[in-house]
């Protein structure tokens, strides 16, 4: 996938999902829920088919290392949703009639969230995770629109706001896409433990949504919600079964990566003796 088309995706689908407050009626959401079921199943399924796999097979840090960042995360997207309110979620704060000042603190951490979300697509797999990421934002984009249309904004102010953080996961492919290529400094060799991080928040945002989506008790399974669980994972199977020959070669794309890593932790230890 090109880049201007994996950028256009990323960028139209969520302006256009944002947007979409001005034309739609809000009170109806249970297309939403079941959006985010599909959306929290398949980038599971994306998470540990292609990403942790893919990490740790090209990582220059130890694998326990790596499992740290990923913890971290998962813990550093918990401490986010206490600014964005769970908007990630697509999580709709109905107060029709009441007008409320610009959340900073909730548009901050969502252009936040949304930046780590483009950071994996440098690497591999970006078919699979761009849709993934591009289904996910739909109710996000949704949400926030419906949050800045409570606000005393202008239209002209929400749609440029849309804009900004339409742009954030685009910003955050061509960041990660610098940094794999070296052209940032030297920062490459930190490229496995970013990746790990946004592993983490990944993992948080998809399984919170397979939780709290699609009914008022959000441990209730309804059978749509089943259905669209279902539908997320096994196209992400499909993905990953198809791509096999991919899979098959993978561990050894980067073997000087790793010896190398080993080498250097040999040599200090010689150093040390």
């Amino acid at each position: 996938m090109s880049a201007i088309i994996l950028v256009s995706i990323l960028f139209f689908s969520a302006l256009a999902s944002g947007l979409a407050v001005f034309f739609v009626k809000r009170n109806n959401t249970n297309l939403l829920k079941l959006i985010l079921s599909f959306s929290g199943a398949y980038l599971f399924a994306i998470t540990v088919l292609h990403l942790i796999p893919h990490v740790y097979q090209t990582r220059t840090t130890d694998a326990e290392i790596l499992g740290i960042y990923v913890l971290g995360g998962f813990l550093f997207q918990l401490i986010l949703e206490q600014f964005s309110q769970g908007i990630e979620h697509g999580h709709l704060h109905h107060e029709e009639g009441h007008h409320h000042a610009f959340p900073m603190g909730i548009m901050i951490s969502l252009c936040l969230h949304a930046f780590l979300e483009g950071m994996p697509l440098a690497a591999t797999h970006q078919t699979e995770l761009v849709f993934g990421i591009a289904i996910h934002h739909i109710p996000a984009a949704f949400a926030l629109g419906s949050l800045l249309i409570s606000t005393h904004l202008s239209k002209r102010s929400i749609t440029t706001l849309l804009i900004i953080f339409a742009a954030m996961t685009p910003l955050g492919f061509s960041f990660s896409k610098a940094i794999s290529t070296g052209e940032i400094g030297n920062i490459q060799q930190y490229f496995d433990k970013i990746m790990a991080v946004v592993i983490g928040i990944f993992l948080h945002i998809s399984t919170t949504i397979l939780f709290e989506s699609g009914s008022a008790d959000h441990h209730k399974f309804n059978k749509k919600k089943m259905i669209a669980v279902f539908v997320g994972v096994a196209i992400a199977l499909m993905n990953f079964l198809f791509d096999g020959h991919d899979h098959s070669h993978s561990s050894s794309d980067h073997p000087q990566e790793i010896n190398h890593d080993h080498d250097h932790s040999h040599d200090h230890d010689d150093h040390h003796h």
